[in-house]
């Protein structure tokens, strides 16, 4: 093991032990968030990509990274990036409902000013994003898709959200969510809300988990990235069903101080992006220490993630890797129905040189450490919101099962849970991945239990036109290893740069049926 790897792992073990703590010490739930605008201490160069025609002929289909560089030419300005934004929101959104909250005046404004020169002058200046809706926002209500904050307006900016404006990113609205981040977009009675970007006739086809809405908003061009939060999915799930980059960085990496939480031990902040760079550029802007989250103190510099998300080419064009990397596939990798597309996957990322894929076995208990034992998550939701329970319990909407059974886990099957993850956390690192640099998964939950990084990107679709992707788990702080493999893989193929076919307007359209959670449905699904 080399000597960065190994100091990482005892940064990163320290550091879960302290997230434990801080869990238990109560950090307050709702306290107004310092304006911690430093972010990781690295201003990202913007590369100078190459922009394809679509991009050109339509703002609404440019990534971050072309969308910069067409400002930086002079080809585009803010103000026609997030008007072209606006008008597909003005057109479309009846039929997705991806957003809870449009903020089109501020957002124009703030386009004026960029485009005069004015405000931050970030590598994000004027680009149009779509922010979930558990982030406090100054001024704008985060009702957390809930009936318990339906009132609630912040007088400051979640972390992240300050971070990225104060690196010239333009807030286009809120992202509808699932009722205090536990299951897909719906209203709090479980009425269905967000659809699939690639099936809004169809709202019974999954989206992803609780981070519906900010997916939806990108794969729809009704912003050009987003971020979510990720408790047990809600990042890398989307994106997978929806066409995206979804990058959830390490425990710690990001600040979550500002975010309505889930679980104080589990919440990850992240983007979910068009493709590699746009995840590495919000990323590098999202991370870094903040006073107000000790969970992001005394880590590991943020590697160059911009350079890890440029592909590296060798003599003739070919791609290669940036460093040899050894990926890991489970024997469960090539189960299912996706196994044909998965299988091709495989084979295109074995031709790219410097890939070494390695057959890894999991553990005899695995599904006992990343099944029952996952239930202690329920608690550590339940525990903030204890007052909201006993006040009025209607308040959680169809949610409410899952919420009272965290009421129903002892404290002792709370800290064997715990020593289970001490467990699980000694088999992933020694045993699982001890031959391989990066991990293919087939569900984000062992790696969200642990808080390790992972990242989202499409591999193909379905027979029914529906996306699919992968999901790979890294190494505790190196979303760089992980970036350098997507990039790498975008390079050679192109299901990123799909879009989906615009829906038909939505008065001339049938009324689409209603679908709509039971309770139990809720439970069963939830993050």
């Amino acid at each position: 093991m080399n000597s960065r790897r190994a100091l990482n792992r005892r940064t990163f073990l320290a550091s879960s032990a302290a997230a434990a703590a801080v869990a238990t010490g109560g950090l307050p739930m709702v306290a107004a968030p310092a304006r911690a605008a430093t972010g990781s201490g690295r201003a990202p160069a913007l590369p100078d990509i190459d922009v394809r025609d679509a991009a050109r002929t339509d703002p609404s289909e440019a990534t971050l990274a072309e969308a910069a560089v067409l400002m930086r030419r002079g080809k585009l300005t803010a103000v026609e990036l997030v008007q072209a934004h606006l008008e597909r929101i003005e057109s479309f959104d009846s039929t997705y409902q991806a957003y809870a909250e449009v903020t089109g005046d501020s957002a124009l404004a703030a386009a004026r000013k960029a485009d005069r020169g004015e405000g931050p002058a970030g590598p994000l200046r004027g680009i149009p994003l779509c922010i979930k809706d558990n982030y406090f926002t100054a001024g704008v209500p985060t009702r957390c898709n809930s009936y318990v904050f339906e009132d609630f307006v912040p007088d400051a900016d979640a972390t992240a959200v300050a971070r990225l404006k104060g690196a010239g990113g333009i807030v286009l609205g809120k992202g509808q969510m699932g009722p205090l981040a536990t299951t897909r977009a719906t209203r709090p009675n479980g009425t269905v809300t967000t659809v699939n970007a690639w099936t809004p006739d169809d709202p019974s086809v999954d989206p992803g988990g609780s981070s519906t809405g900010p997916a939806c908003a990108v794969a729809a061009r009704l912003a050009v990235s987003s971020i979510g939060t990720q408790t047990g999915g809600s990042i890398v799930l989307p994106s997978n069903q929806q066409n995206l980059t979804g990058l959830k960085p390490t425990m710690g990496r990001v600040s979550i101080h500002g975010v309505i939480p889930l679980s104080f031990t589990r919440d990850h902040a992240g983007p979910l992006a068009r493709d590699a760079m746009d995840a590495a550029l919000m990323l590098t802007v999202m991370a870094g220490p903040d006073a107000a989250d000790p969970r992001t103190l005394g880590l590991p510099d943020v590697p160059d993630l911009v350079r890890a998300a440029t592909p590296v080419r060798g003599r003739g064009g070919a791609v290669r890797m940036r460093r040899a990397t050894r990926i890991g596939v489970p024997a469960d990798f090539l189960s299912g129905s996706a196994k044909a597309l998965r299988q091709a996957f495989l084979d295109r990322l074995d031709a790219i040189a410097g890939v070494t894929l390695v057959d890894v076995a999991y553990p005899a208990d695995w599904s006992l450490l990343t099944g029952d034992f996952n239930a202690a998550r329920l608690s550590e939701r339940t525990e903030p919101f204890r007052h909201w329970l006993r006040e009025d319990p209607a308040k959680f909407g169809v949610s409410l099962l899952s919420w009272l059974q965290g009421l129903m886990i002892s404290g002792d099957e709370w800290i064997t849970a715990q020593r289970a993850k001490t467990h699980l956390l000694r088999e992933v690192l020694d045993t699982v991945m001890a031959r391989c640099d990066v991990l293919l998964q087939t569900g984000p939950v062992p790696f969200d239990i642990l808080g390790l990084p992972e990242i989202a990107f499409p591999v193909g679709f379905s027979a029914a036109g529906v996306p699919a992707g992968v999901i790979l788990g890294g190494q505790p702080y190196e979303e760089d290893r992980l970036l350098e493999v997507a990039a790498a893989y975008q390079a050679v193929t192109d299901w990123h740069t799909r879009r989906p076919a615009d829906p038909a307007a939505f008065k001339a359209r049938t009324a689409r049926a209603s679908v709509r959670l039971s309770a139990e449905e809720a439970a069963a699904q939830s993050a």
